[in-house]
């Protein structure tokens, strides 16, 4: 009978901070016998180049460009990356492959990929954070492109939002540095409150040997259904903001700015009155604010189709549920330094329908054309 060959481990380790990066990339490969990293470097992605590097705790095995059809992040993960891995599966010399991917590349869709494979098992994904770096780069205002970290064609991504999707999606995060090692540790758990902080080789190898599961990553990250809570740890601070009455478009519209600088990542779903059965997606990175549809309200369905949405989707409206409005509400976190808390609940307040003008039409609606 031939033996059957178990499928290949994989960690896919991510961070903006190359060396801390590269730090547990290396604590990996040596403490785990057997185990391989891989790394493709796309700093000259631009210029048409990507290489692709393997290396081992002695040093690198292979290191040479790679050809693909169209030069960018996912044509290097489907056309290189995943083969690759397959390859190394097939072979099976090898117990662990840690997949290093590069600054600005976020962990979730290298997981998704590693994870559709059979012959893979995606064992765990881990960010690194340098903590001199974390604070500067979540409260700055670049973009990957003013870096030159950008991945693709108008690639228009922020640094602070793609380190906040770093640091958000995985369960396990190394926190590398002295300086501001306290703050940084309280930012990123209050980012990511799933997540493990463990210090540079602190105990890598034994989470190896789980499995990380990416639809309980998305199901927990989406904003659409996400609970968050109050936290407060020193200067670092989280404020949710829950109320069960709709905002005003042109109140919301004046205050957005002000809102939205309040604190360095706002995430969450809101109810606007000019909208009443549309959930709002609220996504901030500093002065930068994503909102757009993330579908009708589960009080704005039919039971029929009510019953259709995804469990999670359906738990988390009913734990949000109201006998008058369902589950249409406010529900947004707010994280930052020295978070001025009254202030911000006082001014999100002000923007809420008042009773005198609940069930009359609404003269203007300035997101009309943005949403």
């Amino acid at each position: 009978m031939k033996e059957v060959t178990p499928p290949l481990r994989v960690v896919v380790a991510s961070g903006l901070h190359r060396l801390a990066r590269r730090s547990t990339v290396d604590d990996l490969i040596t403490t785990v016998p057997g185990s391989i990293a891989l790394h493709h470097d796309l700093d000259g992605i631009a210029e048409g180049i990507v290489h692709r590097v393997t290396r081992d705790r002695w040093g690198v095995l292979d290191h040479g460009p790679v050809d693909l059809d169209h030069l960018c992040a996912s044509c290097t993960l489907r056309e290189d990356l995943i083969p690759t891995l397959l390859e190394l599966a097939e072979r099976g010399e090898h117990t662990l492959c840690v997949v290093e991917a590069w600054d600005g590349v976020e962990p979730r869709s290298v997981a998704e990929a590693v994870a559709s494979q059979e012959e893979l098992r995606l064992a765990a994904v881990i960010t690194a954070v340098d903590s001199e770096r974390l604070l500067p780069d979540l409260s700055g205002h670049d973009d990957l492109a003013d870096r030159s970290l950008d991945i693709a064609v108008e690639d228009e991504r922020t640094v602070a939002e793609v380190l906040a999707h770093q640091i958000e999606y995985p369960t396990v995060l190394t926190l590398h540095g002295s300086r501001h090692r306290d703050e940084a540790r309280a930012i990123i758990e209050h980012l990511n409150p799933a997540a493990v902080v463990v210090p540079p080789g602190g105990g890598l190898a034994a989470l190896t040997e789980g499995r990380f599961d990416p639809e309980s990553a998305a199901n927990r990250l989406n904003p659409a259904w996400a609970q968050y809570s109050d936290m407060s740890d020193g200067r670092v601070s989280t404020l949710v903001w829950t109320r069960k009455r709709p905002l005003h478009p042109v109140r919301l519209h004046e205050a957005l700015e002000r809102i939205v600088a309040s604190g360095m990542r706002g995430r969450g779903r809101i109810w606007l009155a000019s909208r009443p059965d549309t959930l709002l997606v609220w996504d901030a990175y500093n002065d930068a604010l994503i909102l757009e549809s993330g579908g009708p309200w589960l009080g704005a369905l039919p039971e029929a189709a009510a019953d259709m949405v995804s469990e999670t989707r359906r738990a988390s409206a009913l734990l949000d549920w109201d006998p008058v409005v369902g589950d249409r509400r406010q529900h947004l976190a707010f994280t930052g330094i020295d978070l001025d808390a009254d202030r911000l609940v006082e001014l999100l307040d002000s923007c809420l329908l008042t009773d005198g003008e609940s069930g009359r039409p609404l003269a203007e609606d300035p997101f009309a054309d943005a949403i």
